[in-house]
């Protein structure tokens, strides 16, 4: 399945003989052939929770096609579930999570191989909305909690995304994870324990670190080296993911003088090139998504923002990272077409490099 057919809902004509599940059944399901008014109530369950589904997986895997995939197969188990359960809630949460938790164990692998710094996949809107938990939902999203999450085991992770950030309760987490419950009361305390020995800390006032971001995108725009180095904390640090299949700039840029070196250098580049920054949210954090002349995706940048000032400054330049955001630039034209800007590559903070 493409990226681009991920996420448009249930594929009700699509049949599996796999069943999975808790809860006592209900309705009128049998076999793995529902009828079409049960296939239709199951359709209607799912839409709603889809948005619930697809946030506890993005958090446990920090992958956007992974969560779209994990999703889609729940919904397959679902349709072709015997009965439909007494909670369509638990029982897809359940379900959802068993199958996050088996794509987060081979994930690990690959993300013990991957080239440079791994960020989790970029996203801009969570589809899953709580008004009186917003901001705690936006904090559980930001790319320095998902980087934390990736200490836990995956048993931890999943644990703690039920139980801290969608409040589930332990019997209901039992059954997702396949534990007794005081196991996972054990699992919940050891992985509390790791987060809150990490857990980042953000600028408490969401309207303040939007109003420092705006400073900083301003500055970054105008090339105005005092403006930067006004939102620039002391110890700030600049860290690029690019997986091997991006130029870089730089990996990784500590100290203000050596970010504001970096941002000097790329502003003639983006001015030249038609390069757009665009002030966006990022994993409910301020950011933006950066493009070329013609509107495609070059990478996202995320500001973590403390004390009022920038404290850490993180871009996806992966391409892979980014194809589910709309057509990707092809980055490598855009470093060929720097060079020629420049007219010059003779110092490192003048020029892309691999």
């Amino acid at each position: 399945m493409s990226r681009a057919d991920r996420g448009r809902g249930p594929v009700p004509d699509r049949t599996r003989t796999e069943q999975a599940g808790t809860g006592t059944a209900r309705g009128e399901a049998t076999g793995t052939d529902p009828t079409h008014t049960e296939r239709a109530t199951r359709t209607e369950e799912f839409e709603e929770l889809r948005p619930l589904l697809f946030s506890i997986s993005y958090r446990i895997l920090g992958s956007v096609g992974e969560a779209e995939d994990a999703v889609q197969e729940t919904w397959l188990r679902y349709e072709t579930a015997a009965a439909r359960p007494a909670s369509a809630k638990a029982f897809l949460s359940a379900v959802v999570t068993r199958i996050s938790i088996d794509v987060l164990r081979s994930a690990r692998v690959r993300r013990e191989e991957y080239v440079g710094p791994w960020f989790p996949e970029p996203l801009l809107t969570d589809p899953y909305q709580d008004p009186e938990r917003s901001a705690e939902l936006a904090d559980s999203l930001s790319t320095a909690a998902l980087l934390l999450l990736e200490r836990l085991s995956p048993l931890e992770r999943a644990v703690f995304v039920l139980r801290e950030v969608f409040a589930f309760g332990f019997p209901e987490i039992a059954a997702a994870v396949g534990r007794s419950e005081p196991a996972c009361r054990q699992l919940a305390v050891r992985a509390r324990r790791h987060m809150d020995a990490g857990r980042p800390r953000f600028e408490a006032d969401r309207k303040e670190r939007e109003r420092l971001a705006g400073r900083f995108f301003d500055a970054f725009r105008e090339g105005d080296v005092d403006g930067l180095r006004a939102v620039l904390a002391a110890d700030v640090s600049m860290v690029n993911d690019a997986g091997g299949k991006a130029p870089l700039f730089a990996e990784y840029v500590a100290g203000p003088e050596h970010v504001i070196d970096v941002i000097a250098a790329l502003r003639p580049v983006f001015a030249g090139a038609g390069v757009v920054t665009e002030p966006r949210t990022v994993n409910g954090q301020p950011g933006a998504v950066v493009r070329d002349k013609d509107g495609g995706v070059l990478s996202t940048l995320t500001l973590d923002i403390l004390d009022g000032r920038v404290r850490t400054i993180r871009t996806v330049l992966n391409p892979d990272k980014l194809a589910h955001m709309g057509p990707v630039a092809d980055i490598w034209a855009l470093n060929r077409e720097a060079n020629l800007i420049r007219g010059s590559v003779d110092r490192p903070t003048d020029r892309l490099t691999h």
